[in-house]
């Protein structure tokens, strides 16, 4: 995108205050929690440059990396002495916050709060070092008010919230068909509903929405109450692939303890090979490490299509995140923001080449 107009207008100043704009992919609120699992560590392990490193990230299938990582051992196994703390978020701004604040070093987050956190802050404050996970979202209809896409006219479709990362394509997609919708109001040719992803099912069962444009697990919790997969988000995408979920770090920390950001990363690379390699049993890890995070664990009539609409990866994709921040500017969500420097893929790269990986991509916009 070309170089940074100040978010100076007082309807995107207003946005930013009033919503928190650009949401996480899949936040349900704004609370944290304890991650709840406290690795072990041997005691003859070797510790890095911190005694300990805070993790971030959401009780969600897209966020499958750390559930697993942290599940399987595979973090704490490349940290050796270095004990990692997990906490979980529901909402991009909490974690954002925390990030900010130093509660967490380095975390998983979709890429709408790490754009609006990176401009926020005027690029001081975050990174993102990895890709972790593309795809996952759906939009699911009642069969019986809508049989193909032009009848999604009229209609009214639910999103997680007003500017998040499924709003924002959502809004994308009607104007590609020749629509016309208010983005902030949600009024026009589609009623835009933002609703909770935690009431979603329960309003589409009771006909107060016609469809949503919604990440999994909520997707398939909707087929599994008789809606049909209308559009899978991926198919507009080029190769099918989009960032749902980034990991981004705090620059300071980054800079201070970049042995400790290998190991993560390390972490995360070996992590996402197990569960590629082995997707049975990651999706087992990955709903144990949820029921034991929210006391329930998702049933196999939603799990089983959830998982398999979700691609786990250490590319970031960075050329669909500013693809992403387009579409929110075209919206009129956002004004165009200075990305130059959102990335710094270099200790990802450093991983992949000495696993044997090709390195990737910041689509220039990694630090100069």
């Amino acid at each position: 995108m070309s170089a940074a107009r100040p978010l100076t207008t007082l309807r995107t100043l207003a946005a930013i205050a009033a919503l928190p704009l650009l949401l996480t992919a899949c936040g349900y609120g704004a609370d944290s929690t304890d991650g709840g699992k406290q690795a072990e560590v041997a005691a003859d392990a070797k510790k890095l440059s911190v005694d300990e490193v805070k993790i971030g990230y959401f009780p969600n299938l897209t966020h499958a990396t750390a559930l697993v990582g942290v599940q399987e051992g595979l973090f704490q196994k490349e940290l050796g002495g270095t004990t990692i703390k997990p906490s979980t978020f529901n909402a991009g701004p909490s974690e954002i916050e925390a990030l900010n604040s130093g509660s967490i070093d380095i975390g998983w987050i979709g890429p709408s709060p790490a754009i609006n956190g990176y401009t926020k802050a005027a690029g001081k404050n975050l990174r993102i070092i990895s890709g972790s996970a593309s795809g996952g979202v759906k939009l699911v209809v009642n069969p019986e008010k809508i049989k193909s896409l032009k009848d999604v006219k009229g209609k009214k479709i639910a999103t997680p919230q007003l500017g998040n990362t499924q709003d924002v394509a959502l809004l994308n997609w009607i104007s590609e068909q020749g629509w016309k919708v208010d983005a902030e109001s949600g009024k026009g040719d589609v009623s835009v509903v933002r609703t909770d992803n935690k009431i979603t099912p329960d309003a589409y069962k009771s006909g107060s929405i016609d469809g949503a444009w919604v990440p999994e697990p909520t997707a398939s919790k909707l087929v599994a109450e008789g809606g049909k997969v209308l559009l899978d988000e991926a198919d507009l995408w080029p190769d099918k692939k989009f960032v749902i979920t980034n990991i981004i770090v705090r620059q300071d920390f980054l800079k201070e303890h970049p042995d400790v950001v290998e190991a993560v990363l390390r972490g995360s690379v070996k992590t996402n090979e197990w569960i590629n390699a082995n997707p049975d049993k990651a999706k087992a890890s990955a709903n144990k490490a949820l029921e034991e995070l929210s006391g329930k664990a998702l049933p196999a009539e939603v799990i089983d299509p959830a998982w398999k609409s979700i691609t786990f990866l250490d590319d970031p994709l960075a050329a669909t995140l500013d693809s992403e921040a387009e579409h929110a500017v075209k919206a009129g969500l956002l004004e165009e923001p200075d990305l130059k420097g959102i990335y710094d893929l270099t200790p990802l790269n450093k991983v992949l080449k000495a696993d044997g990986k090709d390195e990737v991509d910041d689509a220039g916009l990694g630090v100069k």
